[in-house]
């Protein structure tokens, strides 16, 4: 699950704050980079266990209304909802539960915002769409899970605010780990039952390796990265740079440098695209800009073994 643009992010954030702090404890800065990546997968499976958490209480209402129809003698609820297979398969999972007894994690404590959520599902249209389709199929139910996170869970602004009560890390989380949790419900098959496969705490097993290297790069060699900035930057106004943008700029340096099977087209556009995000809104076009001519100018002077290829052309 966590992969490089991940990666590059958690660095950005690792890397502004090494220098706000004022640190100059390379290590525990080090290890707080690999916390905070960890802290990443398990919102994942928090995220995960949320559907769960939601599948068993509108289970218990399920019960409660069928025991008061049968009382009453009044016709008993649908049952689809509750008896949705890719919940019960999720509920089942065995890597989920794995995660959740060694984690300890749990929405025990928060099933008022539950009930809330419930109470959001059943008046959906997804929902009252999806209850009176008579497809039972399992490929109807994994997508009206789908489809209700999307609309439900993936923008809510009251979970966005729990979350950031549980974790300072979740709250910055939570944007990339919803996209990672629909691509895990694309994903399942029925014929996987209990074994169905997450999605892997690392993409590569080589990409904690990389966490680790491209930040103390950026650290270690700082000095360097920003003389050539100062150096390649004669023909722009190094006065306009953010403090942001010289951190973002040497950590793209430091990825130059450091990895040489990452071609710098490749690199420049990460960066350009974090430096939108994290930065003014000038960013973008200007670290481009300089990017650019930096890795020009390193290939020039021989500090830089790489090709310079033609970037994509990005709108700013």
């Amino acid at each position: 699950m966590i992969n490089r643009e991940l990666i590059r992010i958690k660095v950005v954030q690792l890397t502004y704050a090494y220098y706000q702090n004022g640190s100059n404890n390379l290590t525990k800065a080090e290890n707080e980079l690999i916390y905070s990546l960890s802290m990443a997968y398990s919102l994942y499976n928090y995220m995960l266990l949320l559907i769960v958490a939601i599948s068993k209480e509108m289970r218990h209402r399920a019960e409660v209304a069928t025991t008061r129809a049968e009382r009453e003698g009044t016709p008993l609820p649908n049952l689809k909802f509750v008896e949705n297979k890719f919940a019960r398969q999720l509920e089942d999972n065995i890597m989920l539960m794995d995660f959740v007894d060694e984690q300890k994690l749990t929405w025990n404590e928060d099933v008022e915002f539950v009930r809330k959520l419930c109470g959001i599902i059943e008046q959906s249209q997804i929902y009252n769409q999806y209850m009176a389709d008579e497809d039972d199929s399992y490929e109807a139910d994994r997508e009206v899970w789908r489809k209700l996170y999307k609309a439900i869970i993936q923008e809510n602004e009251d979970l966005d605010a729990l979350l950031e009560e549980k974790s300072l890390y979740w709250n910055d989380d939570k944007e990339v780990v919803d996209t990672f949790v629909l691509k895990t419900i694309k994903r399942f098959e029925m014929a996987n039952g209990r074994k169905q496969e997450l999605l892997p705490e690392y993409d590569d097993v080589e990409d904690k390796a990389f966490a680790c290297k491209l930040f103390r790069a950026t650290i270690l060699n700082a000095d360097q990265y920003q003389r050539y900035m100062s150096d390649a930057s004669r023909n722009w106004d190094f006065s306009r740079l953010a403090y942001m943008d010289v951190v973002i700029m040497q950590i793209a340096i430091a990825e130059m440098m450091t990895f040489p099977n990452i071609p710098i087209s490749v690199t420049i556009n990460e960066f350009v695209d974090l430096a939108k995000l994290y930065s003014t809104s000038k960013s973008g076009g200007y670290i481009n800009g300089m990017l650019d001519t930096i890795a020009r100018f390193l290939i020039e002077c021989g500090e830089l073994k790489k090709v310079m290829e033609s970037p994509k052309q990005k709108k700013y």
